[in-house]
């Protein structure tokens, strides 16, 4: 009977974890951050080139000209990166709606987006002195970038939903018969489409202007993206999602799933905050970012199983286990541990799943009390997730020693914590051998 209700539970719980990880919106969302991950990976190592390695060998104007160029990335990459993330969001919206046309969702998304910017902004003074001025007809890179990613993402996707439904429409596609040029007739068959979206958006901006004094991006930026951020990068939220997702994958589903829609997004909006700040030699906003999960809890992997690893190296007596591990050891460096996870293993492996769900909430807990003490800087530096461990820490957190030796602290922590479930996992496997050659 217990059995029955766990697997009812565990199909029930697997259908939901699809269903959320394949819904369309979020697909998109996921797809549109992972082609700008080089984008990120670029500014990160421009701030730290900036900000940790030239000070230590150049000074003056060769330090000045180094600053410049990180600058400049910053501007194509952080700076503008809300207008990226809205035109990659309804290409691959189209995409995921089979839209034989997503170039055109591009067009129509970037064109609404800079439809709804402000019509009047507030932009400091070129002489260096501080002061600003309002002015209009200008574009700034608080609304393009870093700030205004949510507004290019609800924007794109908003945009591009509309213009698809229009395009389906068979009474509005303009057909020019054949003989013309294959793009020349894509651009006529979406031209009223196309039309009618922008027109909506401006209406939108307009009476948004006009009547309330405000624009879609500053109702954006207050009442989603303040929000959102502020509950996906506190602490509770984090640990308890993170936790799910690492549960799921301990029955067998990849927990990126759960955490590859629900936290990435968030999170890795969180560390390019907190880089343009570095990079702007501003306060550090956030506590958590992905670059927190990925270094301080993910230690060779999901579940850190870096550590398990080493407990089954020190305590552990099954020779095919301790073979897993020496084939798992060097793609864990790199936090690739599918191999555990299958080969282990640790999936159904029910000794296994308490260290495997708390040694990352300790790692990223650990990681936030830290910070809050001073004890280690903030991550301000977007680098791979499979990075090496050690490395790792030094490079997200632009240089740190400590944050090193905190990777450290949290490997022998999470190898004490795997070490009596080594033993209570060996002897569960003794025990079932017997069992199977007592019935045999």
């Amino acid at each position: 009977m217990a059995e029955s209700k766990a697997s009812g539970f565990l199909e029930k719980f697997s259908m939901v974890s699809a269903k959320v990880g394949n819904q369309i919106h979020l697909r998109t969302l996921r797809d549109s951050f992972a082609t700008m991950v080089p984008l990120y990976i670029l500014a990160g190592i421009a701030t730290l080139i900036s900000s940790s390695v030239a000070p230590l060998i150049l000074s003056g104007s060769a330090l000045d000209a180094v600053t410049f160029w990180s600058s400049v990335i910053s501007n194509g990459t952080l700076n503008f990166s809300g207008v990226i993330i809205c035109g990659l969001a309804g290409y691959f919206l189209a995409n995921n709606r089979r839209f034989d046309n997503p170039i055109a969702c591009v067009v129509i998304a970037l064109s609404s987006l800079i439809i709804m910017m402000p019509a009047s902004v507030t932009a400091a003074l070129a002489d260096g002195s501080g002061d600003t001025a309002e002015v209009t007809s200008a574009l700034i890179f608080d609304n393009l970038g870093v700030k205004g990613l949510f507004a290019g993402i609800i924007i794109g996707m908003l945009s591009t939903e509309l213009f698809i439904r229009l395009s389906n429409v068979k009474k509005l596609q303009v057909n020019l018969g054949e003989g013309i040029p294959p793009a020349v007739g894509k651009s006529f068959s979406v031209l009223i489409p196309m039309l009618i979206t922008a027109t909506v958006f401006a209406v939108v901006a307009s009476i948004l202007t006009q009547v309330f004094n405000t624009s879609l991006i500053a109702l954006i930026t207050m009442l989603v993206q303040r929000p959102l951020a502020n509950l996906g990068t506190s602490l509770p939220a984090v640990l308890f999602i993170y936790a799910m997702g690492n549960l799921l994958f301990f029955f067998g589903i990849h927990q990126s799933t759960i955490n590859g829609v629900l936290l990435e997004p968030i999170l890795t909006v969180a560390i390019t905050e907190n880089m343009a700040a570095a990079a702007a030699g501003t306060a550090i906003p956030n506590l958590i970012t992905i670059d927190d999960l990925n270094f301080f809890g993910m230690v060779g992997g999901t579940g850190s199983t870096l550590c398990l690893i080493l407990a089954t190296y020190i305590v552990g007596r099954s020779k095919a286990s301790k073979a897993v591990c020496s084939m798992s050891a060097l793609p864990g460096i790199f936090n690739i541990n599918e191999p555990m996870i299958f080969g282990y293993p640790i999936v159904y492996n029910l000794p296994m799943l308490i260290p495997f769900l708390l040694t990352p909430t300790i790692g990223i807990a650990l990681h936030y009390v830290c910070q809050v003490l001073g004890l280690v800087s903030n991550c301000t530096v977007y680098i791979p997730w499979n990075t090496p461990i050690f490395v790792s820490g030094f490079l997200s957190t632009g240089g740190d020693v400590r944050s090193v030796i905190l990777q450290v602290v949290i490997v022998v922590i999470g190898t004490l914590l795997y070490i009596p479930f080594v033993r209570i996992s060996e002897r569960a496997q003794a025990l079932e051998l017997e069992q199977q050659s007592e019935n045999a």
